[in-house]
């Protein structure tokens, strides 16, 4: 799949930039193969899957990174009036550790059934916290802080800062994994996807990059196939995280330009890849950090044979109770 227009351009020496910028304040996360027999047994006879276990960054996703970057870069006037987001938890969660990190207030949005794990992680970081009935309610009410108390809005996927940001991700991922054949990356509104995808296709051209959507959450899917951001009615999947309302037109770009293809895996299929993150790599993972891990067991099993495959654990933000559940009744 080719963009229609051109994207905005990320160097590789920006990303590298932002890397040192972030600095020890982001972790480099560690990567490591997911083997043993029951791994080969259900994946095509080659197939080396690596894990990049992003679930162990500051916050619990990667979302630390494109937050922080983003706050990082304000000016002290900015900093001061303090910033502001909307999120289904993991992003809310990196902008409250965002401002916790340079002295700033943050206020956040979330929907009232936003996983209470991730409620209260913002406030352990000293965030506000208000609760809107849906993402589309929780979007306008965010612009209306930001309007009315001059609140720099962090966005959750789009923008330049953003993508560059996950960009530091597919550095890493690239220099501790120079050796992958092909990466699977979650996508929700994109922002993850765009900046992973532009980093390894700047580092290794070769390398396939492939992103995963929930049936419930296809935004980007849609936009692809109809070559322009698209929205959908509401959110219909387990996988919160992924759950994005619309595309926007930079990570839309950044996803076109850089991305070689996009599959979509049903909830069955992320609650199937947390068990198998559970018994095989010992990871106990959120949906949407199981979704690299469903693609490859699914849609992408017999595409990506025989090859070195790296996995993109993105996240593990969720109460006992609820990750329970899941596990032990399915989707």
């Amino acid at each position: 799949m080719h963009a229609l227009a051109e994207a905005p351009r990320i160097t590789l020496d920006q990303i590298r930039a932002a890397r040192a910028r972030l600095g020890e304040r982001i972790r480099r996360t560690p990567v490591q193969p997911l083997t043993g027999p029951a791994v080969e047994a259900a994946l095509a006879p080659g197939t080396r899957p690596l894990l990049k276990l992003e679930l162990f960054q500051h916050t619990g996703s990667f979302k630390a990174r494109g937050a922080l970057l983003n706050v990082l870069m304000l000016g002290e006037a900015a900093r001061a009036r303090g910033i502001c987001a909307i999120s289904a938890g993991n992003h809310a969660i990196a902008v409250a550790f965002a401002a916790q990190a340079i002295g700033a207030s943050a206020k956040v949005v979330m929907k009232a059934d936003a996983n209470p794990f991730r409620i209260e992680e913002c406030r352990r970081y000293g965030a506000e916290v208000e609760l809107a009935s849906d993402v589309h309610a929780g979007f306008r009410r965010v612009q209306e802080i930001a309007d009315r108390e001059g609140r720099a809005l962090i966005h959750p996927y789009e923008g330049l800062r953003v993508a560059t940001g996950t960009g530091t991700l597919g550095l890493e991922f690239l220099e501790q994994a120079p050796e992958l054949d092909a990466l699977i990356v979650p996508i929700g509104g994109g922002g993850l996807a765009a900046g992973v995808a532009t980093a390894v296709k700047l580092m290794k051209p070769s390398c396939e990059v492939l992103g995963v959507e929930p049936y419930g959450a296809d935004t980007m899917w849609r936009s692809f196939a109809s070559g322009k951001p698209e929205a959908i009615d509401r959110v219909r999947t387990i996988a919160d995280s992924l759950g994005a309302p619309y595309a926007l037109p930079i990570s839309f770009a950044l996803c076109r330009a850089s991305i070689d293809g996009l599959v979509r895996v049903e909830d069955a299929e992320l609650v199937r890849a947390m068990r198998f993150l559970l018994e095989h790599a010992k990871l106990a993972v959120e949906p949407a950090g199981a979704a690299a891990t469903a693609a490859l067991l699914g849609p992408l099993r017999e595409r990506l044979a025989g090859k070195r495959v790296g996995l993109i654990v993105c996240g593990a933000n969720m109460d006992a109770a609820g990750y329970a559940r899941l596990i032990l009744g399915g989707a």
